[in-house]
């Protein structure tokens, strides 16, 4: 089966990080939200850690109220972030590992070694009808604990992918392509994110199964340089080629 429009969601984190390296209001995600609207994206994407680092309560608030595109919320799996997020109900929520030390998201969620964690903020979250994706690497175990979770949206991590070379990032390529066949078999619905750049999206965005992106850091440095909205419109235009 294949998705014939890849969506793309901006992740809008590090134009509050920008902003809170100086304080004050400027600049501000919700306008980038905006921004990225006009450009072609989809859906919006924020995490809000634990230590608050980017983005902030206020800016989840704002984003609920004031954007059209559908918002993914990022969060770990604590009892503070899931009393957030049934406060709001976003659109998604996408549920991450999280360590106060890591610079970025590292790596993918352990969903088979936490099961019995897992299991009732997925449900609580699915009960207040709230999409539930979990980013997790490529690997069998972890969809197989995405079906036992009846999670019905998986984030496939492409960090590995994004930093390999030569014959290790084909054999990355195809894991994430035969993981994303695999999740799709089972009815769950495929998406992939961190680390694509202009450089490396396009074979990713070709892989057939997958029916989002969700891409962050890379365009808002890119942003620097040529604006948001080239930004986001350049990297649309790569999937849509891919496709």
């Amino acid at each position: 089966m294949t998705q014939q429009h890849l969506r793309l969601g901006v992740n809008i984190d590090h134009v509050a990080t920008i902003r809170n390296a100086r304080g004050g209001s400027h600049p501000d995600p919700v306008r980038a939200a905006h921004m990225a609207e006009a450009a072609g994206a989809d859906g919006i994407t924020a995490h809000l850690r634990e230590d608050r680092r980017h983005i902030t309560d206020g800016d989840i608030d704002r984003l609920i109220g004031g954007i059209r595109l559908p918002l993914n919320l990022e969060m770990a799996a604590t009892e503070e972030m899931l009393a957030i997020a049934l406060r709001h109900r976003p659109h998604a929520a996408c549920i991450v590992p999280e360590r106060r030390e890591e610079r970025t998201t590292e790596g993918g969620l352990d969903a088979a070694g936490q099961h019995n964690r897992l299991a009732p903020i997925v449900a609580r979250l699915s009960d207040a009808g709230i999409r539930v994706s979990l980013f997790i690497a490529p690997e069998p175990r972890q969809i197989e604990a995405a079906m036992q979770l009846r999670a019905p949206v998986v984030e496939l991590h492409t960090g590995e992918y994004a930093h390999a070379t030569g014959e290790q990032r084909a054999a990355e390529l195809k894991r994430l392509s035969d993981m994303a066949a695999l999740a799709l078999r089972n009815g769950i619905e495929p998406h992939a994110g961190h680390g694509l750049t202009y450089d490396n999206v396009q074979a990713v965005a070709a892989i057939p199964q997958l029916a989002e992106l969700n891409i962050g850091h890379y365009l808002i440095g890119e942003a620097i340089f040529t604006g948001l909205e080239s930004a986001v419109r350049r990297m649309r235009e790569l999937m849509d080629a891919a496709r």
